[in-house]
């Protein structure tokens, strides 16, 4: 059972992930299930895992969509995403491994390789794991769990996607200044980066229409 479970979660949230199930898609169980292979009952329990992250809408015995997230849910999201990571980042300068801060660089460089072409989805993949590097860095699981939830959304809005040059490079600039603050294991810099790299995220978001009703 709990293999299957694994399988079905795996299969609905890369069909999410990829574009595939767009937002505010009807997630109908028996098309699921006949998909992964495996009874309606794991791909219950996957909606309410995918449910519990965000990514899915699923009420019991009324079916599942893909979360459409309205304007004021994503401001509360990109807010707490500001108070978690800033924080986790804190605690990462204090904390950071010679090899995650070296991971680090190595995202960093291929993101501003890839910000120059049309690899928008990869860039967006590298950038969720230099996220979660910061988080995992930080020392404590529990936030780090939260902001693993926080990180999908920009991945199934193909946030990169629509980014304006200028846009990119500042964001850019801001992992490049979160990687010498870590790597000066200056707390208060680091968080302060932070802060204001989410918030400006949170401002792109909104000027792309990137909620629900927006026809994006």
């Amino acid at each position: 059972m709990a293999k299957a479970v694994e399988t079905a979660y795996a299969v609905i949230r890369a069909g999410i992930v990829s574009g595939e199930f767009a937002r505010g898609d009807r997630l109908r169980e028996a098309e699921l299930a006949e998909r992964v292979g495996v009874s309606r009952t794991p791909i219950r329990e996957a909606l309410r895992r995918l449910d519990s992250e965000g990514l899915v809408d699923f009420v019991p015995n009324r079916g599942a969509r893909v979360t459409a997230w309205t304007e004021r849910e994503l401001d509360e999201l990109y807010e707490a995403r500001a108070l978690l990571e800033s924080y986790a980042a804190k605690l990462a300068a204090s904390r950071i491994k010679r090899e995650q801060l070296a991971r680090l660089r190595e995202l960093a460089a291929e993101m501003k390789a890839l910000a120059a072409g049309p690899a928008a989805d990869r860039l967006t993949e590298l950038n969720g794991e230099f996220h979660l590097t910061i988080a995992a860095a930080g020392g404590n699981g529990h936030i780090e769990t939260l902001i693993r939830g926080f990180i999908d959304v920009p991945l199934v809005h193909r946030t990169f996607r629509r980014y304006a040059p200028d846009r990119l490079r500042a964001s850019m600039f801001h992992h490049d200044e979160l990687i010498e603050a870590l790597a000066a294991g200056d707390g208060d810099w680091a968080e302060a980066v932070m802060r204001s790299h989410i918030l400006a995220a949170r401002t792109t978001v909104h000027s792309l229409g990137m909620t629900a009703g927006s026809g994006n």
